[in-house]
């Protein structure tokens, strides 16, 4: 299964008071393995950029000036984007900024249906639990030395790997799914990467036997009869 985790900047905390969207950052995952496609952009609020927010991710007023106003982005991410479950760390802030944008340019928003939100699964895997990025980075001994700021690329990739741990852990991702032979391998699919592919040279092997013999049985029997005062004979 295809999905996106995704992470958003923005100026502040509510689109409703004209707050906007000045970055996001994606990471296509299938099969929850991260396939190397991403998706990034900075975006000019044609606004003001309070000091508060500026403080948390370091971009300036002055830095996206320069950068491209959303809607002429619009249509790359949406086709980024696809149709795919997308996920994100407290995804109804993402999901409210980023339909907030395509509202502002006549776009349809993107179905609430398709969020999966990460702080929700944290929160019934660790009840009680701290559940910001860092504590579940922290959790899962995910090496988040490099984050200084935040930033939404850098807290995608460090999300897509504490949503592995979250769903299952890294034994997912171990090519268990049949191989189709006709299947196009441009397109990555379960199962179907080059990392989830048995060597063709590879020579099969017999299963070796793992019943104890009666030579084995009769030794285990005397050492067990050496055991003095053994509580299984009380």
């Amino acid at each position: 299964m295809r999905e996106i985790i995704f992470d958003t900047e923005t100026t502040g905390l509510d689109p409703k008071t004209g707050d906007r969207m000045v970055e996001i950052g994606c990471i296509e995952m299938v099969g929850r393995v991260e396939t190397g496609r991403t998706f990034h952009a900075y975006f000019n609020p044609e606004r003001d950029m309070p000091p508060e927010a500026e403080r948390v991710h370091g971009l300036s007023a002055a830095f996206l000036a320069t950068k491209p106003k959303f809607a002429a982005t619009a249509d790359e991410l949406l086709a980024f984007l696809g149709d795919a479950p997308l996920v994100a760390h407290n995804a109804g802030f993402d999901f409210g900024f980023l339909n907030n944008e395509l509202e502002l340019i006549g776009r349809e928003p993107i179905s609430m249906e398709r969020m999966v939100d990460t702080v929700a699964l944290a929160r019934k895997r660790h009840p009680g639990a701290k559940l910001s990025l860092d504590a579940l980075c922290t959790r899962y001994g995910i090496d988040r030395s490099h984050r200084v700021k935040h930033g939404a690329l850098l807290d995608a990739e460090l999300l897509a790997q504490v949503y592995v741990e979250l769903t299952g852990g890294r034994q997912i991702g171990l090519g268990l799914s049949p191989i189709d032979p006709a299947a196009d391998t441009a397109t990555p699919q379960p199962g179907n990467m080059p990392w989830h592919r048995p060597p063709a040279d590879k020579p099969r092997r017999e299963p070796r036997p793992h019943v104890a013999s009666p030579e084995e049985l009769e030794r285990h029997r005397a050492f067990i009869a050496g055991i003095a005062d053994a509580i299984w004979t009380r």
